[in-house]
C-alpha cells in the first residue's frame, strides 16, 4: 500500500511595498492583510516610537481611509530622528495602500499624505552661528 502525502499549501497573502521619505529618513514599508501590527526595524512601533503623537502619525493613512486594523505593516527606517523617521513611515504607507488601491487616492491627497514633504535642513554658511543666525553684534 502506497500513501501520497500531498504538502499543505499555505494560502499566498498579497504584499504591497513603497518607499516614503522625510527629512533625511528613509523607509521601506511593506503592508500585507493582518490584524493591524505594526513593526519598525524589527521591534513593535509602540516601542521603537516612545510618544504616542509619533505612533498617531503613522496611523493617519490608515484612519483617512478606514482600513485602521485591517493591515500588518513591516518597515525599515535609517536615517535621521525619530520624528523625521515617522514622517517616513507615514508616507511609505500611504504609497502602500495607493498600490493596494488606486481608488484610496482621494482621501489620501487630501489629507497630504501622498506628498512628500521636501523640507530638508538648511546648510550652515561661513561667518554665520547657523545657517541665518549671525553672531552676536558687540558695540565695542
Amino acid at each position: 500500500m502506497h500513501t501520497v502525502v500531498t504538502p499543505t499549501r499555505e494560502k499566498k497573502r498579497a504584499e504591497f511595498s513603497a518607499t516614503g521619505k522625510r527629512k533625511s529618513a528613509i523607509a521601506r514599508v511593506r503592508l500585507r492583510s493582518g490584524e493591524g501590527k505594526i513593526v519598525v526595524n524589527d521591534s513593535p512601533a509602540e516601542s521603537y516610537f516612545g510618544r504616542e503623537t509619533l505612533r498617531m502619525i503613522i496611523r493617519q493613512p490608515f484612519d483617512v481611509t478606514g482600513t485602521l486594523g485591517k493591515f500588518d505593516v513591516s518597515a525599515n527606517v535609517n536615517g535621521g530622528g525619530l520624528a523625521g523617521q515617522a514622517g517616513a513611515v507615514r508616507h511609505g504607507i500611504a504609497r502602500a495602500l495607493l498600490t493596494m488601491n488606486p481608488d484610496l487616492r482621494k482621501p489620501l491627497k487630501n489629507a497630504g499624505y501622498i506628498t512628500r514633504d521636501a523640507r530638508e535642513k538648511e546648510r550652515r554658511k561661513v561667518g554665520r552661528r547657523k545657517a541665518r543666525r549671525r553672531p552676536q553684534y558687540s558695540k565695542r
